[in-house]
């Protein structure tokens, strides 16, 4: 399986999500930040960075 592209970043991300949905970045952070935190265990494995968003 080929290698997929490098993650964007989580403010790229957020950037993205706020601009779909049309709503404020405050908003599309909370939101990016809620399904980081529900993320499989695989995907974590295959972002670490993941590991780093917190709970509240």
């Amino acid at each position: 399986m080929a290698k997929s592209k490098a993650h964007p970043g989580f403010q790229a991300v957020q950037s993205q999500i706020a601009k779909k949905q049309g709503i404020s970045k405050k908003a599309a952070g909370a939101i990016l930040a809620s399904s980081t935190r529900n993320a499989s265990a695989s995907a974590k494995r295959k972002n670490p960075r993941l590991k780093r968003v917190k709970g509240k």
